[in-house]
Order: C-alpha cells, then sequence, then structure tokens
C-alpha cells in the first residue's frame, strides 16, 4: 500500500481491533499517518463493580503498544448503545476531520453490522466521506449476517501475533468470556482470510467505496 492519511473509526473501545487489529500494525509499519476515533468506552457494558474508566485505560495501553502518540487518539463518550441520539453530532464530526485531516482511506465498521452503534458509525462514515475517500469495513462475524469478502489484505505472523497481545490489555472483555477474544479464533479467523489469499494470514475487508 502507499503510503496515506488513515483514519479508524470504532464504535467501542476493542472493535478496530477486533476487527482489523492485524492490519493496524501492517499499517503502522508502512509508515502512513494515521488517526484513531473511539465514538464510546462503553461504561455501562462493564462488569459489576469495574471503575468507570476501565476500558479508557485498556485502550490507553493498546494504543501506546502499538506506537500511537496521544495526538493520533480521540476517544469520545457518547453512551454505549445510544449512539443514535448522537447522529447528527457524530456526522458534524466526521465532517470536521474530513476537512482537517483528509483522509485517503476510512476505516470502519460495516453497513451490514447488527450492532445499534455500529450502524450509526457505518452510516455517518458514509454519509461524511463517500464523495472524499475511499472507504472499507472490518470484519466482525458475531455481528454480521451477510459479509461481502471483497478485499483481503495479507499479512505476516507478527502482525496477527501484535493483534493477539493488543487484545490481550482488555482484561474486562476476558472477564465476560467472550471467546472472539481467544488466540484460537484470532489466530485461525486471520488463518482462513489468509487461505483465501494466498497467504499464510490475512483480514477480510468490504469495499463501500475505492477512489484513487
Amino acid at each position: 500500500m502507499d503510503k496515506k492519511n488513515i483514519l479508524i473509526l470504532s464504535p467501542h473501545t476493542d472493535d478496530a481491533e477486533l476487527g482489523c487489529g492485524g492490519t493496524i500494525a501492517r499499517l503502522l509499519e508502512e509508515k502512513n499517518n494515521i488517526q484513531w476515533v473511539v465514538f464510546s468506552s462503553a461504561e455501562d457494558s462493564l462488569p459489576k463493580g469495574m471503575p468507570k474508566d476501565t476500558l479508557v485505560k485498556e485502550f490507553k495501553q493498546v494504543y501506546k503498544s502499538l506506537g500511537f502518540k496521544d495526538s493520533n487518539i480521540e476517544i469520545l463518550k457518547y453512551r454505549v448503545r445510544y449512539l443514535f441520539e448522537k447522529r447528527q453530532q457524530i456526522l458534524e464530526k466526521l465532517v470536521e476531520l474530513r476537512k482537517e485531516f483528509h483522509p485517503n482511506l476510512v476505516i470502519g465498521p460495516s453497513l451490514n453490522d447488527v450492532h445499534q452503534d455500529h450502524i450509526v458509525v457505518a452510516q455517518e462514515m458514509v454519509r461524511a466521506f463517500k464523495s472524499y475517500s475511499s472507504i472499507i469495513s472490518y470484519e466482525l462475524p458475531w455481528n454480521h449476517l451477510i459479509f461481502n469478502i471483497q478485499m483481503l489484505i495479507r499479512l505476516e505472523r507478527r502482525h496477527i501475533k501484535k493483534k493477539f497481545e493488543i487484545l490481550n490489555f482488555y482484561k474486562s472483555q476476558f472477564t465476560k468470556e467472550r471467546n472472539y477474544f481467544s488466540e484460537e479464533f484470532i489466530f485461525g479467523l486471520a488463518n482462513a482470510r489468509g487461505v483465501q489469499a494466498n497467504s499464510h494470514y490475512a483480514e477480510a475487508f468490504e469495499i463501500i467505496r475505492w477512489i484513487e
């Protein structure tokens, strides 16, 4: 890939890492200029008794481990599962980013994602960038009834290893025993996508718009 301004959109902390953590590791290796926006730290989804800032602290460990500076990260404070109430504010934020950051590529959730927060971010992403930037959507299989694999990004084992490493910072999510955080799932899905791309590992994406 050529070096680009890349905007990563994550409805909640952990979504982008789960969907394209290996690709993020590769894009950083290639010295791309990346901005990463998280719309909710999902305070209301934490296990009972955990401090409200748990996911923010865990996400900070993630992006620091990847080598991001604080200036390349923005964590918004919208309430989890209620992003639909802030749809206009989300659109305005994305338009602001479009004007200030001028992304060549935007990576966000799928329009086929059934999670109520994910679909809001996906729809407003398209509204904001459809005529300005290439847009691709990452794969979160547990949220998709349909996912059209139109793009595969080949990865090395080190990229998937880094993906699993950063996901391990989310101790609050491991307590919920979500199997899509498991090493077996992370490497298994990447291996399956790699087979489709004649590679050891890969991550899959839908192409919403491609502009060259």
